[in-house]
């Protein structure tokens, strides 16, 4: 089967490649600094050719509201167009849990009209929703700096390791089109605060961390339910903690 990974360089592409092409299939690892620009559409009609599914894990290189639109927007016409062309038979997209309750950010609805863009394309599909990858921590840490001190909202969430949101997203695009959304978290709730609070002890960051009821989740407000799954999600089979004592390991060793 031969299956094309629209941001098969990145975090979570990368992954995706390695595990189909250990399976044997035929793999396209698609990126601009590969040659294949989904938003210019540059390269895309001859990646697709004979293409029987599409896995789009590409991400906006800006969370700005503008830019971010525009990047799913064109990127989601470009891939409509070639993979109509090209007779591809299952789109799958990464998407993100709790995207319909995170609209004050321009970047979420960015990522619900891709939602939409795939839901009318009329090609077969399945759009996956993973929850915050346990590699987006530092991230989040660094979104809640002010002054010498990090504040968060104290708000559960489940986030996953993104090697199995990568499992997941391989199994899917070698299975049947769901024509619809499905969503994979971690093993195990874990409130914000908490979470990056063990991320910094690993590590040896002495920085605090307060919980706050008033910060917000990159300028966004979140409450207990906008970053959670709802019922029954696939699971990811990786702890934080085992992923934080691989992550060191691998740091002490390079």
């Amino acid at each position: 089967m031969k299956i094309v990974i629209i941001g098969g360089s990145g975090l979570i592409g990368s992954k995706v490649v390695k595990t189909l092409r250990d399976d044997r299939h035929e793999v396209i690892a698609a990126s601009p600094s590969l040659g294949i620009n989904a938003v210019t559409g540059l390269g895309l009609n001859e990646a697709l050719v004979g293409a029987q599914v599409v896995v789009d894990v590409a991400n906006s290189p800006s969370f700005e509201d503008q830019a971010s639109m525009d990047f799913f927007e064109s990127s989601g016409r470009n891939l409509q167009a070639a993979e109509t062309a090209a007779g591809v038979r299952h789109h799958v997209a990464l998407s993100v849990v709790g995207t319909d309750c995170l609209l004050e950010m321009g970047y979420f609805r960015a990522k619900l009209a891709q939602e939409e863009l795939i839901k009318a394309s009329g090609i077969p599909y399945t759009i996956v929703r993973a929850t915050q990858f346990f590699e987006f921590v530092g991230a989040i840490a660094q979104s809640g700096m002010i002054g010498q001190a990090i504040r968060l909202p104290p708000v559960l969430m489940q986030p996953i390791a993104a090697q199995d949101v990568a499992d997941v997203l391989a199994d899917i695009a070698i299975s049947v089109p769901r024509n619809g959304t499905v969503e994979v978290a971690g093993p195990e709730p874990i409130r914000m605060d908490a979470l990056v609070r063990q991320f910094l002890a690993a590590s040896g960051d002495q920085r605090e961390v307060m919980a706050d009821p008033q910060a917000r989740y990159f300028s966004t407000p979140v409450d207990d339910h906008s970053l959670m799954p709802g019922n029954a999600p696939l699971q990811g089979s990786t702890t934080f903690a085992n992923w934080l004592s691989h992550s060191l390991r691998n740091v002490e060793t390079a």
